[in-house]
């Protein structure tokens, strides 16, 4: 298949950019496609970045070495920031004043994290997104001596467990009940809580951040709202991320808590697609949701592609799934569990667990620790709205 000169630009430097390019070539599209990143880096995998980048087991997280982009004619401009797109002249103007045609566009920009303004500037406060910012926090790591991580959701927990490997003592504040509570409930929240304490973990819940001093320019103490002083010498902010669209300010294209599409992906722009976690995709039955899971990504761009191109796009049902490795506990999620589900515990032996989670009914997720196999063959239960009963052992 062929395009005109321009052809097609991705925005972006991670999974979703890769894949698309990817399967862009599988589909013998022969236009040019260029990814444009603001990152210095080869598009890479996020997901090891609080684990395996943390605790020093990995460097390289390059999803393709740099012989496939030459290998199949992709274009990389890294180190290029987009900051505006006309999508009436067809246009992606960058941050260092070049101006990019396209035939279409991608946007694949992913999340940028939350930081919380009133923080003074000190050293010693970080936050985790990209790969810059995991490999400065783990060579501060190397040195720290105490560490407070704001927010306990699955980076803070990830965090907290790879900086334990390290030797670094950690204290983990959350103003929820839980860890992950506003996602999978108190009740499994309370065992990722029991785990973290069983590793030394200092779990502070219920209570959040007043204030943070410093000492010489860096980070010294965090003051908490029960009044509490916790001394640090590392802070890390893990209260969640929000989608990467101010570039998109004043383009046309519609942006509510993310990109909004149509189920293939297809933008209120003409020409402009979307895909990824910056991505709100609308489903069978017109809801809109954006899902943050990495597996996501490459059921999204084997839809996206052939829509595209003009062809018919596959029908993919997808059951949601992501994990989270904290210590030696894989913790899986199968489907979209909801903190106000009827929560099945029915596996527990102090450290590995399983629950299933019931909705009008019928499974509508299940969380597993350390239990692989059984949170897998759920899947078909989940993808067919089975009765809860389907799963729950027998009384």
């Amino acid at each position: 298949m062929s395009s005109s000169e321009n052809g097609i630009i991705i925005v972006g430097g991670g999974l979703a950019a890769t894949k698309t390019a990817e399967q862009l070539r599988k589909a013998e599209y022969a236009g040019p496609v260029t990814i444009v990143s603001d990152e210095v880096h080869l598009p890479y995998d996020r997901p090891p970045l609080s684990k395996d980048v943390l605790h020093a087991d990995l460097d390289d997280v390059a999803l393709k070495p740099a012989e496939f982009y030459d290998e199949n004619n992709i274009t990389l401009r890294l180190g290029s920031a987009a900051t505006a797109l006309d999508t009436a002249a067809r246009t992606l103007t960058l941050a260092d004043g070049s101006v990019l045609g396209y035939d279409d566009l991608v946007i694949a920009t992913g999340l940028v994290p939350k930081r919380i303004p009133s923080f003074p500037d000190l050293d010693g406060i970080r936050v985790l997104r990209n790969l810059d910012e995991a490999l400065a926090l783990r060579a501060h790591a190397a040195s720290a001596r105490q560490a407070v991580i704001i927010g306990a959701g699955f980076i803070g927990c990830e965090v907290a467990a790879s900086l334990r490997k390290l030797g670094v003592d950690v204290v983990l504040v959350e103003p929820q009940p839980a860890p992950l509570a506003s996602v999978l409930g108190e009740q499994v929240g309370n065992l990722v809580t029991r785990l973290h304490r069983a590793e030394g973990v200092d779990v502070r819940t219920g209570v959040g951040v007043a204030e943070v001093r410093g000492e010489d320019g860096h980070v010294s103490t965090v003051v908490l709202s029960d009044g509490s002083e916790l001394p640090a010498d590392l802070v890390v902010v893990g209260i969640g991320s929000r989608p990467a669209t101010d570039w998109l300010d004043g383009s046309g294209v519609e942006v509510d808590n993310g990109v909004i599409c149509d189920e293939s992906g297809r933008t209120s722009a003409p020409h402009v697609w979307a895909l990824g976690d910056v991505a709100s995709w609308r489903d069978a039955t017109g809801h809109q949701a954006r899902v943050e899971h990495w597996s996501n990504v490459a059921e999204q761009a084997r839809v996206i592609t052939p829509a595209m191109l003009g062809g018919v796009a596959p029908e993919v049902v997808v059951v949601p799934y992501f994990w989270s490795d904290q210590y030696d506990v894989k913790i899986q999620c199968l489907g979209e569990p909801e903190a106000t589900d009827i929560v099945h515990l029915v596996e527990d032996d102090g450290r590995k667990f399983l629950a299933y989670y019931e909705r009008d009914g019928v499974v509508a997720g299940v969380v597993g620790g350390g239990m692989p196999g059984k949170v897998m063959k759920t899947r078909a239960k989940i993808a067919t709205g089975a009765p809860i009963s389907d799963v729950l052992p027998a009384s």
